[in-house]
């Protein structure tokens, strides 16, 4: 791999672009507005004042998507999912399953799961 090329690459990985991206582009297809390019501003804007804790990140997922997704891995309709469960809903929503506090032998309810997804949401917004 050519100098350059590697340089391309590191500078990319240490400001996270690929992962911003990422999310601005799904931001954009679950939105899907009619003027684009000032949504992604906006967008951006809302992670700025996020940062600043002047105002929320964006988000996919809200207070019924959480619900919704937590009902279709709660299937036996117990009231409550195991840690493998929540560990796959993370990664299937893009957010790290690093430092999770949950021992195997924990019940998540909806209240945590949607508690501790909005915090891995914060947490993926809060490092760019």
């Amino acid at each position: 791999m050519a100098a350059g090329e590697q340089q391309s690459r590191d500078y990319l990985r240490r400001h996270r672009l690929p992962e911003l991206l990422h999310r601005l582009g799904a931001l954009l297809l679950h939105h899907r507005p009619e003027r684009p390019r000032e949504f992604l501003i906006q967008a951006l804007e809302r992670v700025k004042a996020g940062q600043r804790a002047e105002g929320e990140y964006p988000h996919l997922m809200d207070e019924a998507n959480l619900a919704a997704m937590f009902s279709l891995l709660d299937v036996v309709g117990q009231g409550h999912i195991t840690p493998a469960q929540y560990r796959e809903a993370l990664k299937t929503l893009g957010l790290s399953t690093e430092d999770l506090q949950f021992g195997e032998d924990v019940n998540i309810t909806l209240d945590v799961f949607k508690e501790e997804v909005k915090k891995k949401m914060l947490e993926s917004w809060a490092g760019y």
